[in-house]
């Protein structure tokens, strides 16, 4: 029983320590300037053999290591690192003192390629820094951080949690920003809306993430942004990261826009017959206003004019109000006569060679079915062109002559639906 109990202790051990992801090299946590960050060597370990990470013997002898690097500036200089708020575990027969130094290394990873840089710590129980001076710019280093395993009665190497914090010269940079210019904080309903980041300090930027009400609205390469669509109050806002290492993010953000509107209403389509006159049911609280096309129209300044289309005409309604314009539109729709022909020929002669409907477009929900005199279905069609119209084919191929019988539902409003025969004739 106490055999088991012991096991349960840890595995549960380990279920809540575990490994950091960092405690490899090849997976070396990125430190980034000026930022501290809480870490630990729990449960780490070694990996050691002739070039591995682990083989050298710089200042200490690794025992559970543990792996940061960092990227110097453009400009190089000085750096320091340190360690505070040290917590070491207490176990029987564990050590208590942390080991820590600087490398750099020409082949990542790989020991024979390793040279110190700056001072190291071999025995450190009380917050310590290490420090390196002027480290050439934009250059890769470790930070290698282990447990002491040293000394009379010793059984385990040193684990502990520790906060850090990286500075110095060599590794700070300028503080990064980004401003928005934008076309103006006041516009009109359906004006064109854009905004310029200005970046300072903010080399390699990501891509440029535009908001409207914090919302993603669109992603960008460039630094501008433009949109027709924003109401009264809308705010717009931009993130994006500078720095191709330890990225860091800028953002920006507009006050409410002033968006200007007013009602302005073209009215209803509407269906009528051709020959037929209409009238145009438009509003607006505008004083300037006007249609367009002025043809076939009985007078253009009017809200409610009577129009007389001769073919489908879709009418734009104009309104103009403190110094905005606005548009608005209507379709009148001509409802053409349905015509079914009695009779086609589909000999390839490009005449007469399909089975087309008059006016069916004005129905594109319609449905076609097509039968042989015995009541067999040969075709059928949901919505009805000249492309999808019959040639006088069915599933056997080419139809021979003679009467056939269609249905054609309109599936509009009403729920028309027109029966008859077709003649084919070869």
């Amino acid at each position: 029983m106490k055999v088991v109990i012991l096991l349960l202790l840890i595995s549960f051990r380990f279920l809540v320590v575990g490994q950091e992801l960092y405690n490899a090299c090849n997976s070396a946590l990125e430190i980034c300037p000026n930022q501290t960050y809480s870490l630990n060597n729990l449960a780490a370990n070694k990996t050691l053999c002739p070039g591995c990470e682990d083989d050298f013997t710089f200042c200490f002898t690794s025992n559970n290591s543990i792996w940061l690097t960092f990227t110097t500036n453009s400009i190089g200089g000085d750096v320091q690192v340190d360690f505070s708020n040290l917590v070491f575990s207490m176990n029987i027969g564990q050590d208590d003192a942390l080991q820590a130094t600087m490398l750099s290394a020409t082949v990542p990873c790989n020991s024979t390629s390793y040279t110190s840089v700056g001072t190291c710590e071999s025995n450190g129980n009380l917050p310590f820094s290490l420090t390196a001076a002027a480290l050439p710019p934009n250059t890769l280093y470790y930070i290698v951080i282990s447990g002491d395993f040293t000394g009379a009665g010793i059984t385990s190497a040193a684990e502990c949690d520790f906060d850090l914090l990286i500075s110095g010269t060599g590794i700070d940079r300028p503080v990064p920003s980004v401003s928005l210019i934008t076309s103006s904080l006041n516009i009109c309903k359906n004006e064109l809306f854009s905004a310029n980041a200005i970046l300072t300090n903010c080399p390699d930027t990501s891509a440029f993430n535009w908001f409207v009400n914090g919302v993603l609205s669109a992603v960008t390469s460039d630094a501008f942004f433009q949109t027709t669509e924003l109401n009264q109050g809308d705010i717009v806002s931009l993130e994006t990261n500078c720095y191709s290492f330890c990225a860091e993010m800028v953002t920006a953000t507009t006050p409410g826009i002033s968006v200007y509107s007013f009602p302005i209403d073209a009215g209803p389509d509407q269906i009528i017959n051709s020959g037929e006159t209409t009238q145009l049911n438009g509003s607006t609280s505008a004083l300037v206003y006007g249609w367009s096309p002025s043809f076939g129209i009985s007078d253009p300044s009017s809200l409610t004019p009577l129009v007389y289309p001769t073919s489908t005409t879709t009418y734009t309604l104009t309104a103009s109000e403190a110094g905005c314009t606005l548009t608005d539109y209507v379709t009148i729709n001509i409802e053409e006569e349905l015509i079914f022909p009695t009779t086609f020929s589909p000999n390839d002669d490009g005449i007469n060679d399909r089975w087309e409907i008059g006016g069916v477009s004005l129905y594109p929900n319609c449905f076609v079915k097509i039968y042989n005199r015995w009541g067999q279905e040969i075709y059928q069609s949901i919505g009805y062109s000249v492309e999808k119209s019959w040639d006088g084919t069915g599933n056997t191929g080419k139809l021979s002559e003679g009467v056939y019988f269609y249905i054609v539902e309109l599936r509009d409003e009403n729920k028309q639906e027109y029966k008859g025969s077709i003649t084919l004739i070869r």
